[in-house]
């Protein structure tokens, strides 16, 4: 329609530029106030500070700091402000409590005077998410037009909605993932289900690490933001509803059940991509005999499996400690095998398997005897 009145007349083109210059552009660039909080939104920083094509001023507003340690003898940083402030950005602080942050008021310039009746977001006010962990209040986004809210989203939309995106993708055993750059949305539309800007797939490595994922994922989405902003500024931006999908997975955040492990139901790739997905947040653990629990760290897959160990090992859950692999060697489901190099049990230090295994009491066995493998029992609950 545009493009046949622009053939039409010259001077009711230039109208028509006028009109989409006032809702879909701005000749300007970007004051933008930039919410985020860990290592994954500061590559998503990084990408837009070496854009300065596409903004004028950045603020950041993160999460507080936080006492931690015995009697709060440690302080916990947001490294995201750790990053705006070596950068010289004006940074801003949310309250601790979530009630509270909910009458929490933006820095000028993007929060009108208390004298204003009738208030229109200025089209160059563009507000940015990524991995801020927080929902963001009807009055907070209202103070940016609906174009000018953006989300940095770690999967390909709609799969994976919700908080930790990358930990299941990993823990399906996804080989491909993506990022979208979508539009925020108030919270009674859903969560993450705003139309989409701009969007790219990526293969998942074999044997990535959340870690991995997050900066692969993090640097593509810094690029897909710098782009989509770019495309506002020329009046090229376009943007698609998300697809219906009854079917796609969701991302719920991590907790203690998810590192359970449970040798009955999971096979040993599947302990694996366990750990490769949450072990910077919780080690994977599995229940012993005694109800004692002890984390595997480090686990990986045990292929060859020497003749008569299967023997040793007669059912799921059951393990021995391997001298020539210097680890503890667990029978899983499917007739598949874990081997762990280093265990820290309840309330104990990080061991060896060696170490550990010298320690080992009947009462952690198969049989309750002198001798034979431990054995681990399914969790009380499971994910």
């Amino acid at each position: 329609m545009c493009a046949l009145l622009l053939r039409s007349s010259s001077r009711i083109s230039r109208n028509i530029k006028v009109l989409v210059r006032c809702y879909s552009s701005t000749p300007d660039p970007f004051k933008v106030l930039f919410f985020g909080r860990d290592e994954f939104s500061c590559l998503v920083l990084k990408e837009l500070l070496g854009a300065k094509d596409v903004w004028e001023t950045i603020q950041v507003v993160t999460l507080p700091d936080v006492k931690t340690g015995r009697r709060g003898s440690k302080l916990s940083i947001s490294p995201l402000k750790l990053l705006a402030e070596e950068v010289d950005l004006d940074v801003h602080t949310i309250p601790h409590e979530r009630a509270a942050f909910r009458t929490w008021k933006a820095p000028p310039p993007f929060s009108p005077s208390s004298e204003v009746l009738s208030y229109t977001p200025p089209s160059e006010h563009l507000l940015v998410t990524a991995s801020f962990g927080r929902i963001l209040s009807n009055s907070l986004l209202n103070l940016f037009l609906p174009t000018r809210r953006l989300n940095v989203h770690p999967s390909l939309l709609p799969a994976y909605r919700g908080p930790a995106p990358i930990q299941h993708a990993i823990m399906d055993g996804q080989t491909e993932t993506g990022v979208c750059v979508i539009e925020m949305t108030e919270r009674k539309k859903g969560f993450d289900s705003g139309a989409i800007w701009a969007s790219e797939r990526m293969r998942v490595p074999e044997d990535a690490m959340f870690s991995t994922a997050r900066d692969m994922l993090a640097r593509t989405g810094g690029q897909l933001l710098v782009s989509v902003m770019r495309d506002m500024l020329a009046g090229k931006d376009t943007r698609v509803p998300q697809a219906h999908d009854p079917n796609a997975r969701h991302a719920s955040l991590i907790n203690a059940d998810h590192s359970m492990v449970n040798f009955e139901t999971m096979t040993s790739s599947q302990v694996v991509r366990t750990h490769r997905a949450i072990s910077h947040q919780k080690p994977v653990t599995a229940v012993l005999q005694n109800g004692r629990t002890l984390q595997l760290h480090s686990p990986s897959i045990f292929d060859v499996l020497p003749v008569g160990l299967d023997k040793e090992l007669p059912v799921e859950g059951s393990a021995t400690f391997h001298p020539p692999s210097r680890a503890l060697i667990v029978r899983c489901a499917d007739n598949t095998y874990l081997s762990v190099p280093e265990v820290r049990q309840q309330d104990r230090h990080l061991l060896k398997a060696k170490e550990w295994w010298n320690g080992v009491k009947p009462e952690m066995r198969l049989h309750d005897a002198l001798e034979g493998p431990v054995h681990f029992l399914p969790p009380t609950y499971t994910h």
